[in-house]
């Protein structure tokens, strides 16, 4: 059974991304704050749940949590800063904008940039808000637990929220490029994606800064135009 949360004492909010390994689309992360006493047995890693259970369970967090949100980071912001940053800048989108500000984070994985909460006059983007040193007082407080999103209940739901709102996403970009089924594949690199790339070339919503073929060559590519 998954525990509630790391910090029982304080307002925590649980984190995790979905596409970090994809060659297609943004990454997208969520921030999941539950209540103290909240408990679903079904809550689990997002990956270990058949899609009609995750999509249940969605309905289920967003209406019992405390406050959740998701945050995207788009292929071109990947590109420029790389995917390990891009996906600590889509969690810390999604925490901006929680409608209750959480007093602590957990976080799926081993690393973490520190969050810096938005200031009462920044208008856009984090990256007016750099953190400059790890003991700056308006950084929260933050912990990484490996494989959280099957250890803690707000990491689970943050999972779940992530996976299923960027799938959706893929299901609307295959609308308007089926030949890479991104629809089933979600943008990851399948044989059946690799070899529409080849085929075909890339899309503006291809991450460029990725091994998209492989060993093969890229040679045709679509523009914004098209």
């Amino acid at each position: 059974m998954l525990q509630n949360s790391y910090n029982p004492h304080l307002i925590e909010a649980g984190c995790d991304e979905a596409g970090r390994g994809c060659l297609a689309g943004s990454v997208f992360a969520a921030a999941v704050i539950l209540p103290k006493d909240y408990d679903n047995p079904d809550f689990n890693d997002s990956k270990q749940l058949s899609k009609k259970k995750r999509y249940a369970l969605r309905e289920q967090i967003i209406r019992d949590a405390v406050a959740w949100a998701v945050g995207i980071v788009t292929p071109a912001e990947i590109d420029r800063i790389n995917i390990l940053h891009a996906s600590f800048l889509a969690m810390h989108r999604a925490i901006d904008q929680l409608a209750v500000r959480p007093e602590a984070l957990i976080i799926d994985g081993n690393r973490f940039d520190p969050y810096k909460p938005l200031s009462e006059n920044a208008t856009e983007g984090r990256k007016e808000r750099v953190v400059t040193r790890p003991d700056d007082p308006a950084v929260l407080p933050w912990q990484c637990i490996v494989k959280g999103d099957g250890k803690y209940q707000n990491i689970a739901a943050a999972s779940i929220l992530a996976k299923t709102f960027r799938d959706d996403y893929m299901d609307e970009l295959h609308l308007q490029y089926p030949m890479y089924h991104w629809n089933s594949n979600k943008g990851y690199p399948t044989r059946i994606h690799r070899e529409a790339i080849a085929r075909y070339g890339i899309t503006p919503f291809h991450r460029k800064s990725y091994n998209l073929l492989g060993n093969r060559q890229l040679e045709i590519c679509f523009d914004d135009k098209q």
